[in-house]
């Protein structure tokens, strides 16, 4: 039997993780079911139906779809989203409790028998301090296996939504962002976009995700004009490149006691 193999997620817009729907070949985007996860059994979405599946990480095997999920299943999952809010007010009055500084609970995630809790949250500053206390007070209450993991600040701006730095009433993470791609300075300088913090971060406090979407289409343009300091000819004479405009296609050339002027970049020709 051929492998057929299925992208599932677990959240509205989660990352998509690849298991073995073999034994399930008649699954359809849009089902439900059942599979075995580092966190216990969850129930997730079929979100995509893989054609050239990728080999596993590492030497371990790929995880398999254990079976359909039932109504039941369905009910149980939103018993535990109710009870994962709970969890995390419980966790932040005993944090508070504790006095543990720079740790902010972010969300909560039961396994879908209830017999794991995982704590996401952040932690600013010291990398070593110790949560075993928070982590037994929590253990205690709900009776379940509980593991504490860290998450950046990406991913907690992901998790908690609102409005985008830019006004949007949502942030482009929590609308159809499963990954986060890495965005440099460097996106920025680009696109001439100030370097100011308030213009080049979002409200997660990194750089700005957008950095990246008009950033191939900048480099290729980038690339059929001169490079500022260069001396180029223009229909007024010679002059050296300040600034390109790749979005206007545009070049900014002092001429100097002419002043500075700015060309359509056709208009512009090398020296020499």
């Amino acid at each position: 039997m051929a492998e057929f193999i299925v992208g599932i997620r677990f959240q509205k817009v989660g990352k998509i993780y690849h298991f073995d729907a073999t034994q399930f070949p008649d699954l359809v985007v849009g089902d439900h079911v059942i599979v075995d996860t580092s966190r216990g059994q969850q129930l997730g979405e079929v979100a995509q139906i893989v054609t050239t599946p990728e080999e596993p990480e590492g030497d371990g095997a790929r995880k398999s779809v254990l079976r359909r999920a039932t109504p039941r299943d369905l009910v149980s999952r939103q018993v535990w989203e109710q009870k994962e809010t709970e969890a995390v007010e419980y966790s932040r009055q005993k944090l508070a409790e504790l006095k543990l500084s720079g740790v902010k609970i972010i969300a909560a995630e039961f396994a879908l028998d209830g017999g794991r809790l995982t704590i996401l949250h952040t932690l600013d500053g010291n990398d070593k301090l110790d949560l075993n206390p928070l982590r037994k007070l929590i253990q205690k209450h709900y009776r379940s296996t509980v593991s504490l993991r860290k998450i950046g600040p990406r991913d907690a701006a992901k998790i908690i939504g609102g409005l985008g730095a830019c006004g949007l009433e949502k942030r482009c993470c929590t609308m159809y962002m499963p990954e986060f791609i890495p965005i440099s300075i460097k996106m920025a300088k680009v696109q001439n976009v100030s370097l100011a913090p308030s213009e080049i971060t979002g409200m997660c406090g990194r750089l700005r995700c957008c950095l990246q979407y008009e950033f191939d289409s900048y480099e290729e343009s980038r690339k059929l004009m001169p490079r500022p300091k260069r001396i180029v000819i223009t229909p007024l004479g010679e002059g050296k490149v300040i600034k390109v405009n790749p979005l206007m296609e545009t070049v900014l050339v002092d001429l100097g006691e002419q002043g500075r002027k700015e060309f359509p970049n056709e208009e512009i020709k090398p020296r020499g």
